[in-house]
C-alpha cells in the first residue's frame, strides 16, 4: 500500500523569499503550473520537460513540452496541441524529439525536429502506445502498448470493438487479481514494442507475456532499457504466478532481432526494477527488495553481470536509505534519488562500492535526477512554499541554478509559512521526526485551532515538498496551525524504523503519534489544546477511524478513503500481499489480530464528529469501508458527513472535484474548530 503515498505525499518547509501577501486559495493550486519530466539533450546544452495545466472548462490537464537552456534563458515551448504532448525523449544525434501526444485522437508517437519543421506522426495503431524510447543508433524505438496477449494491435482493437457492441457487460474471472487500483481486469496487458524510427513498423517483442511490463499501474519507460550496443533489452515484469500475493516483479533481457526473454532476477523472491546497462555494457543495474510479499522493504541498487558470470554487486550498501530512483553516467557521475528523513536527496556514487555515497543535493524533494554530458546532474527540485522547478548543479550537487521559474509570479502573491522540524522521543524512546506549519498572518500572541495530519501508507512519510492534492499550506490557509509527525512506519528513517508497524498499526505508531502531538503542544503555545483535529487518507484514514474510537480529544475529525473493518478490507482489496504481510496472514489465519486492530471491533465508543471521504473507484481500500464508517457513526448518533465520488479512486485526481473536496475539508474543519478556545 505504501505506492498510493507517492501520490498523497504532504509538503512542509521553506518559504519562499520575499513579501507575503495573501492565504493561498484553491484558485491557486489548481492554477499551480506542474514541471515534470526533464531529459538533457545529447551534448548537456538543453533540456526537455513537460509543463501541465490544469483546464477547469475540460476538467483536464493540458500538457505541453518545452526546452531550457543548461547555462541559463529563457525557456521555449516546443507544443502547443490541445490536450497531451508528454513523454519527450531525444534522438542520439540530438536532432530529434520522440514524444506521445494524442493530438490525433490516440495517443501515439510523434517526432519533431529541432532544428525547425512540424512533428510527424511515427506510429499509427489502432491502440494507445506510451514511453518511448531511442535505441542506441537512432534507428529504433521501443514503447509499450496494451495488447491481448498472444493478439497483434489490430487483433486487440478488434476485440475491444466486439466487447464494446455487447449488450451484456458481465464479466467472468477465473482467477486472482479481478481489479486493480480503479480498473478492473479486461484481460489486456501491457507489452514491449519494438518499432522502425523512419516507417513506424512496430513488432510486440513479449508477445505471449500474460503479465504486464512495465508492472502496472505506476511503471514506465524506466522500466525498459536498450543495452549500449543496441542488441538486447531489459525490461520489468510482473510475476508470472499468484498475481494478487505476490510482490516478486522481476528484470528480463529480449533480443531486438526478437526471440524468447530470459529472466535475469528470478533467484531473488522479492521485487526487482528499473533496469539500466552500464556505459560499457558489461552490467545491468537494477533497484532490488530482498524480501517477498513486502513492499516497502527497503530498495538497494545492484549491478548485475550481463554475461551472468559473477555475483551481483549491491553498490548501495552502506545506505539505510530506499533508492527511490537512479541515473548512471560515467564511474563518477552516478546519482540517485532516495527517501531521507523528511526529504528526498540525490546522491552521488564513488567508483568503489565500498566507499559510502555522499549527498550531493539535499532539501526539499530532489527527483528525476539525469547525469548530463560535460559533467553535472539535471533536476526537479521543490519544497513546501515552492512547486518542482528544473534546476541544475556540478557533480558534486555545487553550485545549484534554477533554470525555470513557471511558478515563481504565482507563489510570490501567497503568504506561504515557513515550516519546521522538530524531532522528540517516541515509543521505545526513538527519535521521532514532525513538522510544523505556521498559519498565515502568524501572530505569536494568539491561539490558534490545530490539524494533526497522519500520513497513509502506513509506509509513507511527510516530506518537504509541494503536493498538488494534500497540500499543507491549503490546510494551513483559513487560520489552522497545522502538525504532521512520521511516526513508527515512516519511509526514510532506517528499515527497522519502518519494520516496525508491520503487524503493529496501533502500538509504537500510536504512541509515536501521541508523545508528538504533546510535544509540540508543549514546544509551541500558540497552538491551542482546546481546538484540535485530526486528518488523514489511506492508513491515515485507518487512524482517525482507530482514534474515533479511543480518544475524545479531537473536536473533529476526517477520514479519507480510510480502513473501518479490517476482516471485510482485507478480502476486498486487490494487492492481498499487503494485508498478508501486514496482519501475518488472511483474516482467517490471524482473525484475532484482524479483530484487535480493527476500528469496527471500537464502533460502540465513536463519538467525535467524522467527515468520511471515499471514491467508488478505490479498489485499494473499497468504498464499502467508508460506508461502513459513515454508517456506524450515524447509527450511534454522532453528527458525521459522507463525501462519495462516483468517478474517483483512491484519490481525488479530477479538477472539479478537488474544488468540492478542499470545499467539504475546510467546511467541516470551520464548523468545529472555528469556535472560542475559551482562553
Amino acid at each position: 500500500m505504501n505506492r498510493l503515498l507517492v501520490g498523497i505525499s504532504i509538503v512542509l518547509t521553506a518559504a519562499t523569499a520575499g513579501a507575503a501577501d495573501r492565504p493561498i486559495t484553491v484558485d491557486d493550486l489548481l492554477a499551480v503550473q506542474s514541471v515534470a519530466d526533464p531529459q538533457p539533450s545529447p551534448d548537456g546544452k538543453l533540456v526537455a520537460y513537460v509543463l501541465g495545466t490544469i483546464d477547469r472548462a475540460t476538467n483536464k490537464t493540458n500538457r505541453d513540452i518545452y526546452v531550457v537552456p543548461t547555462d541559463g534563458g529563457e525557456p521555449r515551448r516546443l507544443t502547443t496541441s490541445p490536450g497531451s504532448d508528454d513523454q519527450p525523449r531525444w534522438s542520439p544525434d540530438g536532432k530529434t524529439l520522440a514524444f506521445t501526444s494524442d493530438r490525433g485522437g490516440s495517443s501515439q508517437i510523434w517526432l519533431l525536429p529541432l532544428d525547425g519543421g512540424e512533428a510527424r506522426q511515427l506510429t499509427k495503431l489502432p491502440i494507445d502506445v506510451a514511453g518511448p524510447i531511442w535505441s542506441p543508433k537512432g534507428d529504433k524505438l521501443a514503447f509499450a502498448a496494451e495488447v491481448y496477449p498472444g493478439k497483434s494491435p489490430d487483433q486487440t482493437a478488434a476485440m475491444d470493438k466486439a466487447k464494446a457492441d455487447e449488450k451484456s457487460k458481465a464479466r467472468v474471472y477465473d482467477d486472482l487479481m479481478i481489479r486493480h487500483w480503479a480498473s478492473w481486469d479486461e484481460g489486456k496487458r501491457s507489452h514491449l514494442f519494438l518499432c522502425d524510427a523512419a516507417t513506424g513498423e512496430a513488432t510486440d517483442l513479449t508477445l505471449t507475456l500474460k503479465v504486464n511490463t512495465p508492472p502496472g499501474p505506476f511503471g514506465g519507460s524506466s522500466d525498459y532499457c536498450f543495452a549500449p550496443d543496441g542488441q538486447e533489452l531489459a525490461f520489468t515484469a510482473e510475476p508470472t504466478k499468484d498475481h494478487a500475493w505476490s510482490t516478486n516483479s522481476d528484470v528480463y533481457t529480449v533480443p531486438a532481432a526478437g526471440g524468447a526473454p530470459r529472466n535475469r532476477t528470478a533467484a531473488n523472491p522479492g521485487a526487482d526494477a528499473q533496469p539500466s546497462y552500464t556505459a560499457d555494457g558489461k552490467h545491468i543495474a537494477v533497484v532490488s527488495q530482498a524480501r517477498a510479499g513486502f513492499e516497502a522493504d527497503l530498495w538497494v541498487l545492484k549491478l548485475l553481470p550481463r554475461d551472468e558470470a559473477g555475483p551481483a554487486v549491491e553498490i548501495s550498501a552502506r545506505l539505510d536509505r530506499p533508492v527511490l530512483s537512479y541515473s548512471l553516467g560515467t564511474t563518477s557521475e552516478n546519482y540517485a534519488v532516495i527517501d531521507d528523513a523528511g526529504n528526498e536527496s540525490i546522491i552521488g556514487f564513488p567508483e568503489s562500492p565500498t566507499k559510502a555515497p555522499a549527498r550531493a543535493v539535499v532539501g526539499g524533494v530532489n527527483t528525476s535526477v539525469q547525469a548530463i554530458k560535460g559533467g553535472g546532474l539535471v533536476y526537479l527540485r521543490g519544497n513546501a512554499s515552492a512547486p518542482n522547478e528544473v534546476y541544475k548543479a556540478d557533480r558534486d550537487g555545487h553550485n545549484q541554478r534554477q533554470l525555470t521559474r513557471h511558478n515563481e509570479a504565482l507563489t510570490s502573491q501567497l503568504d506561504l509559512a515557513n515550516p519546521e522540524a522538530f524531532t522528540f522521543k517516541g515509543a521505545d524512546g526513538d527519535d521521532v521526526q514532525g513538522w510544523l506549519v505556521r498559519p498565515p498572518g502568524f501572530d505569536p500572541s494568539k491561539k490558534y485551532p490545530t490539524l494533526l495530519l497522519i500520513h497513509g501508507g502506513p509506509q509513507g512519510a511527510w516530506h518537504d515538498e509541494w503536493s498538488a492534492r494534500w497540500n499543507y499550506q491549503m490546510f494551513a490557509a483559513p487560520g489552522y496551525a497545522v502538525v504532521a509527525i512520521n511516526p513508527r512506519g515512516s519511509t526514510g528513517y532506517g528499515q527497522k524504523f519502518t519494520d516496525q508497524i508491520s503487524t503493529d498499526w496501533n502500538g509504537r505508531v500510536v504512541e509515536d503519534l501521541t508523545k508528538g502531538l504533546d510535544f509540540a503542544l508543549k514546544k509551541y503555545p500558540f497552538l491551542d489544546e482546546d481546538r484540535l483535529a485530526a486528518a488523514g487518507g489511506s492508513y491515515g484514514g485507518y487512524m482517525v477511524n482507530w482514534l474515533a474510537g479511543h480518544t475524545d480529544r479531537f473536536k473533529a475529525l476526517i477520514s479519507h478513503a480510510g480502513i473501518y473493518d479490517l476482516t471485510s478490507m482485507n478480502t476486498t482489496t486487490e494487492e492481498l500481499w499487503f494485508s498478508e504481510w501486514e496482519f501475518g496472514g488472511m483474516p482467517w489465519q490471524t482473525p484475532e489480530r484482524h479483530l484487535k486492530q480493527s476500528p469496527s471491533t471500537y464502533a460502540d465508543r465513536f463519538q467525535t464528529p467524522t467527515l468520511v471521504i471515499h471514491g467508488a473507484l478505490d479498489f485499494r481500500v473499497p468504498d464499502a469501508q467508508g460506508l461502513g464508517m459513515y454508517t456506524a457513526l450515524r447509527r450511534r448518533g454522532v453528527p458525521a458527513r459522507y463525501l462519495w465520488f462516483p468517478d474517483e479512486g483512491h484519490w481525488v485526481l479530477k479538477p472539479q472535484n478537488r474544488l468540492v473536496w478542499w470545499r467539504e475539508m475546510h467546511g467541516w474543519l470551520d464548523k468545529y474548530l472555528k469556535g472560542s478556545s475559551g482562553k
